[in-house]
């Protein structure tokens, strides 16, 4: 007869997720280790109750805000290669759909994120509850329901016993390194609190394997065929050479046939800046260099990325004759891309092997391929030197002197934490990146609001290195609440806040689309009505203080490095304020590289959009569908 003990459902949750391990490479992890909740009626006698009876097995956190819960617990498992992560846990109602934004930005990056949402009555004993949905042509209903097309598995749980089956599901989706993402089971609330006999051998250490699947023998030789006729190779390192811990296969590659290497926004940093092969970033935001080698290219090399519109130009980029792409990734969806040769294997493994291929072949590119792309970057650093370059001492810096006043100060053990702005272009241009997982750039989702609690998560993740939460003041307003948590916790990010007084991104966008900058600048109105006024009188350094950070104030390149040294020495929560240019002269970064498809009024009276659709037209007219 089977041992059994009785628990409640949320009970027997706690016991099972603190049970759970990942394992690759021989290093073994614990897979949920802890748990964000904010408790409401949904989930305050279930999962709180057994959190509390489970105090021992399971670390809790309190946050401020259910979005920022979860991209905390994004954080963490991207600083842990995806081979640990956090659970949330919510009330119904606000709380759950709160989850929403975390969980797609978590499903598009393929990052893995357990969410607990409470739910209503299963067993209705009244109708509605307190926030319930009501939905009169569907009684199985609600609010959770619009977490479905953002999870990677969802499942809501009427009865304990569908919780045993579930839970395992759950566990296998969190640890594929394909279907991996946000797995939400939604827990009824009378569900939570009803008791069951459960069996032992559920409660049992399991450890989950994270596969390293290798390339199959004819996609290897395809792909060695397509690598040694090409003339001008290009490889794109995506966040799945991050995932991987590719990194060091990636050198040896790139060391061994001499093919450069760009990068995407997630794969920034696969090899370090002063790597002879690193062309720095590519597409709409990445460098000269690696934009033009794109344009010529014979063979693009993509590994692990999903080649998204900032990549590709949209569609643009990649417009030499005959280019034909090669697509190493562990998911067979993206493997397949613009008509690539799929190479469907593990980044690491796929890598190593096609490297010893080549290397039996004796490959390697043309040393005038070499010498020309060896030229380029040394052009393009120049640039860069220029744009830190600190110019008048007492003078507001522009943002790319503030990029380049901590790049003075920082080290390999630094992580930069950003996602949306006018930074990330800026940084994926100019940031020299000294370590693999130096540069978190979340841009996937690209969510305002990501980088202060996926600081937290890094910083949990890793707690012995500095971590910088670079923010402008559109995305602080956005989500600020968790620097409460930071202090509550004694948690020691840093949070550079870049004031340039509006949307800076959007309103350069909306200029080149012909939308005149409108509704982009945080400014009173005019008599007109327009937001062209004075800059309002908003203090973000005051607000970050009345939160409990420490707070220092630069106002030239000079107070500047200063106050991020001191930052980067501080043992607890701390904020560099900086003003910079405002937000129509923000950047003073090159300008983007290749194109990025934002479509523009096809009909208008105003010049500006007029003369902005011919340019689109002209733009339109060079893409091309790899086919």
């Amino acid at each position: 007869m089977t041992s059994t003990t009785r628990l409640t459902v949320a009970q027997a949750l706690v016991r099972f997720l603190a049970a759970q391990y990942t394992e690759r490479d021989s290093v073994r992890r614990r897979l949920i280790g802890a748990t964000w909740g904010i408790f409401g009626h949904g989930n305050v006698a279930g999962l709180g109750q057994a959190l509390v009876e489970y105090g021992d097995a399971m670390p809790f956190h309190q946050g401020r805000n259910e979005q920022a819960m979860v991209h905390a617990a994004v954080g963490y498992a991207r600083q842990s290669n995806r081979l640990s992560t956090h659970a949330v846990t919510t009330s119904i109602g606000p709380g759950a759909t709160n989850l929403v934004t975390g969980a797609a930005l978590a499903t598009i990056n393929h990052l893995p994120v357990l969410l607990l949402p409470g739910d209503v009555f299963a067993t209705r004993p009244a109708d509605p509850v307190l926030q319930q949905l009501e939905v009169p042509h569907a009684g199985d209903v609600s609010v959770n329901d619009c977490l479905r097309p953002v999870s990677k598995y969802f499942d809501r749980i009427t009865r304990p016993e569908a919780l045993i089956p579930a839970a395992l599901q759950a566990m296998r989706v969190l640890t594929d390194p394909v279907d991996t993402g946000a797995v939400t089971l939604a827990l009824p609330q009378d569900v939570q609190a009803e008791a069951f006999d459960w069996p032992l051998e559920f409660f049992a250490e399991r450890t989950w394997t994270v596969r390293r699947p290798g390339p199959d023998p004819v996609e290897l030789a395809d792909a060695v065929q397509a690598v040694r006729t090409a003339r001008r190779p290009l490889l794109v390192a995506g966040g799945g050479v991050h995932h991987s811990r590719a990194e060091e296969a990636l050198a040896e590659f790139a060391e061994v046939t001499g093919i450069p290497v760009a990068s995407t926004q997630a794969g920034k940093g696969s090899l370090r800046w002063d790597h002879p092969q690193d062309m720095g970033g590519i597409g709409h935001t990445g460098t000269a260099a690696a934009d033009e080698l794109a344009r010529t290219a014979d063979l693009v090399i993509g590994a692990g990325t999903r080649y998204t519109d900032f990549t590709t130009g949209s569609g643009t980029l990649f417009s030499g004759d005959g280019v034909r792409f090669l697509n190493l990734n562990i998911a067979p969806f993206d493997g397949h891309k613009l008509a690539g040769l799929p190479l469907v294997a593990d980044a690491r493994s796929g890598l190593e092997e096609l490297t010893e291929a080549l290397r039996l072949h004796g490959y390697r590119v043309d040393l005038r391929y070499v010498a020309e792309y060896t030229e380029d970057k040394q052009r393009w650093e120049h640039r860069v030197d220029a744009c830190f370059e600190a110019g008048e001492p007492d003078v507001r810096p522009t943002q790319p002197q503030v990029i380049g006043a901590l790049d003075a100060v920082v080290d390999e053990s630094d992580i930069l934490v950003n996602a949306a702005g006018s930074l990330p272009g800026d940084l994926h241009r100019l940031w020299r990146t000294r370590s693999p997982d130096q540069y978190h750039l979340e841009y996937g989702y690209s969510c305002m609001g990501y980088e202060i609690p996926a600081a937290i998560g890094v910083r949990m993740a890793a707690p012995e290195r500095p971590v910088w939460a670079l923010v402008g003041d559109g995305t602080y307003l956005m989500m600020p609440t968790e620097i409460v948590t930071a202090v509550q916790d004694g948690i020691a990010i840093k949070v550079l806040l870049v004031q340039n007084h509006g949307y800076a991104s959007i309103g350069g966008l909306s200029e080149s689309v012909g939308g005149e900058r409108f509704a982009t600048a945080y400014r009173f109105r005019a008599p007109d009505g327009a937001y062209t006024g004075a800059p309002l009188p908003v203090d973000l350094a005051a607000n970050a203080a009345s939160l409990g950070m420490r707070v220092l104030r630069a106002k030239t390149v000079g107070d500047l490095r200063a106050a991020l040294a001191e930052a980067r020495a501080a043992d607890t929560p701390t904020c560099v304020y900086v003003e910079t240019e405002t937000a129509d002269t923000v950047s003073g970064a090159p300008p983007a590289q290749a194109w990025w498809d934002v479509p523009v009024a096809e009909t208008a009276t105003r010049p500006s959009a007029v003369k902005a659709r011919e340019e689109y037209d002209r733009h339109v007219s060079t893409r091309r569908r790899h086919l």
